[in-house]
């Protein structure tokens, strides 16, 4: 059924590791970062006045992050007991779609905080240019004697958001466009959530972009995998 999205997908890939070099070589060579950060905190206070604000903390990293969890629970649920109860309602092309938001729902989430132990970044508010004790280090900087590793990269709370791009499959094969659509729109909230990170001192745009990289990876990989799976079983 995925036959005719052969082509986007190549594109698709093409542009994931062109992009990849793009957040390499930003992170690598300039201190974007730096500027960013610098800008949100505040050197006379000593501190990221957005940390305790109603909006950055209560609004966008309480209230908005569960309600997009609770749905991301419920689409689940719903999913579970589909599987179990078999719902004659529901056609096999939606339970399908179903079954990959939510699976994407669990995977984008665990694929970026899987990646996480391996890096040893620290949040801003660790770093000693902003009051805390660790070095400004860059990807594959060597971790200095002594101290302890950071574990602050990719960013976690921008993947609250990301999963939502998921819904791509929705419109897809019979209309790209809105899928693509859809998928940004994902990809937009979760980069939000990930740049009010950085207005409180808790993420560098750096660690957001890889965020958004890994989930579109995610989700590409099931979108590859799922056609390569549809188009041998309707061969067959």
């Amino acid at each position: 059924m995925f036959k005719s999205q052969k082509m986007h997908y190549q594109q698709a890939w093409l542009m994931l590791m062109i992009s990849a070099v793009l957040i390499l070589a930003i992170g690598r060579f300039t201190n974007i970062d730096l500027m960013i950060e610098d800008f949100y905190y505040d050197e006379s206070l000593k501190r990221f006045p957005w940390a305790d604000t109603w909006f950055a903390n209560d609004f966008m990293h309480s209230y908005v992050k569960n309600v997009i969890v609770w749905f991301g629970y419920l689409l689940i649920s719903m999913t579970v007991l589909d599987a179990v109860f078999r719902w004659e309602r529901i056609s096999p092309l939606l339970r399908f779609r179903l079954r990959f938001v939510s699976a994407a729902s669990v995977t984008v989430p665990a694929v970026i905080h899987g990646v996480r132990h391996f890096f040893s970044l620290h949040c801003p508010w660790s770093i000693d240019r902003y009051g805390g004790s660790a070095p400004f280090l860059k990807l594959f900087d060597a971790l200095p004697d002594g101290m302890v590793a950071g574990h602050c990269f990719p960013a976690g709370h921008a993947t609250v958001g990301l999963w939502l791009a998921a819904f791509l499959i929705f419109w897809l094969p019979h209309n790209p466009k809105k899928a693509l659509v859809v998928f940004f729109a994902g990809i937009a909230l979760g980069f939000t959530l990930g740049w009010v990170q950085q207005m409180r001192g808790a993420h560098f745009l750096f660690h957001t972009l890889w965020s958004t990289w890994l989930a579109s990876l995610t989700i590409l990989t099931m979108l590859t995998l799922t056609t390569t799976y549809l188009n041998k079983k309707a061969s067959s």
